[in-house]
């Protein structure tokens, strides 16, 4: 466990808080103004004086006793959450007298405050960043402007097949990328290798895995409110004009605690993820829900499961895997344009026959779609079957939809049975249950996005 220290913060009198904080054990996801960068320091940084469904999670059988915490445990304990085991983190699922379904419905109509500090974050450097970035995934990085952002995946060289899925961000002097926490021994030890081959015949790259940075994720219509009522003039001006996929340095109101604000996140709605400084993540959480007490509350692994399968988002390790190409699950479009002439990343010549026609020789056998169905929920490993019941797909995620009332779920069927609008059938406790081919995402993406010239 690591040791706890003291940071002085700057508050409205009016706002209690405690002086003592976690140091975060790991970091998470941002995409992302001036030069400022995280601190690698050990050296706490202080504030200026002033005035429904089931969650899945990694490692159920783990021992309490040798799960990492976030900088936010003790805040997510004194707000009386429920812990469970996931990614190898003790992380809130549910907070005491708040369900799942409350939860998810106060992000639909108002704002949440996720803790997402236990994901995996980079930073590649080095005359040979981009060239090795690309080799790996298939993103057009060559084109991608700073402070932006792209989803990405990390691929085997062979095979194609998805090692983990990825944001990856374009700053000034840096590339900096999130994984899942859930895939980080794989995930080190697939970049420790892909380095030293890269680095023993290519231009260096430095890189660096940043241990003690913490994430938020603020999320809901009232986020960008929430969010700009908390920070100073110059960054507050800034927000207005922070589109999807783009970030932006600011600073806290009457505080000198830099944080990275990327604007997107993991529900379908507007919001921002904010990576913060060693040692202030928990103060800065504080400090936005006591600026919003009537708006914003605390939200666990629930209902962010539930948010994001009715955003479409997939979850590695069940929409996701190391068999999957981003061509079988419906990611064809985070391959750059240009990757799909030049190839030049991992699985090129597996993932670039995929993308062709048919006709050509193309195609894949099976796709991942999202379902409607009839009845009981679907859960994750239920098969899909035709009209004469034989075994067409299954399914990798599902739940009761609490916004739409209706079960829904994701998964992957044989190519031609893919199409909205096709009648399957899912086997639900034994029973063949009806169910409809659906596009994603389920409900309508709320993302802040730019305009579009015409």
């Amino acid at each position: 466990m690591a040791a706890k220290r003291s940071v002085s913060v700057l508050r409205p009198a009016s706002n209690a808080l405690g002086t003592t904080y976690f140091r975060a054990n790991c970091c998470q996801r941002a995409q992302f103004f001036t030069r400022p960068t995280f601190i690698h320091t050990s050296r706490p940084r202080k504030f200026s004086p002033a005035a429904i469904a089931p969650v899945r999670h990694a490692s159920s059988g783990s021992d309490p006793e040798k799960l990492a915490k976030t900088g936010l445990y003790d805040l997510h304990a004194a707000n009386g959450a429920k812990f469970v085991p996931f990614g190898g983190y003790s992380m809130p699922v549910q907070y005491s007298g708040l369900s799942i379904i409350d939860s998810h419905n106060w992000t639909r109509d108002r704002a949440s405050l996720f803790d997402v500090g236990h994901m995996v974050q980079h930073e590649f450097s080095g005359p040979g960043a981009e060239a090795f970035l690309q080799r790996i995934t298939p993103s057009s990085l060559s084109s991608l402007p700073p402070y932006n952002s792209t989803l990405s995946t990390l691929l085997h060289r062979e095979t194609g097949g998805i090692v983990d899925d990825t944001v990856i961000t374009r700053l000034p002097d840096k590339f900096y990328v999130v994984t899942n926490a859930g895939c980080r021994g794989k995930d080190l030890a697939y970049i420790a290798a892909e380095l030293k081959a890269w680095n023993d015949s290519n231009e260096h790259v430095e890189w660096e895995l940043l241990e003690n940075q913490g994430l938020v994720a603020l999320q809901g219509p009232l986020a960008a409110k929430i969010l700009s009522s908390a920070l100073d003039g110059k960054s507050r001006a800034a927000l207005e004009t922070l589109y999807f996929g783009q970030c932006m340095y600011a600073t806290i109101a009457r505080t000198d605690a830099m944080v990275l604000v990327s604007r997107g996140g993991y529900t379908g709605e507007d919001g921002f993820e904010i990576s913060t400084p060693p040692y202030t993540t928990e103060a800065i959480a504080q400090f936005l829900l006591d600026s919003a007490k009537d708006d914003l509350r605390l939200a666990g692994l629930g209902a962010r499961d539930t948010l994001r399968l009715e955003a479409g988002m997939c979850l590695y390790g069940h929409d996701l895997d190391d068999s999957t190409t981003p061509v079988e699950a419906a990611l064809s479009w985070i391959i750059g344009k240009d990757r799909r002439t030049s190839g030049g990343f991992h699985g090129d010549s597996v993932i670039l026959q995929q993308l062709k026609k048919k006709s050509e020789g193309g195609g894949v056998s099976r796709r991942r779609v999202g379902f409607i169905v009839e009845g009981a929920p679907a859960r994750e490993g239920a098969e899909v079957v035709n009209e004469a019941g034989e075994k067409i797909g299954n399914i990798t995620s599902g739940c009761p939809s609490p916004s739409l009332k209706k079960n829904i779920a994701m998964g992957y069927v044989q190519d031609g049975m893919h199409k909205s609008g096709t009648e399957v059938g899912v086997v639900i406790r034994g029973k063949r249950r009806k169910a409809t081919v659906t596009k994603m995402p389920f409900i309508q993406s709320k993302y802040f996005k730019a305009p579009v010239n015409k």
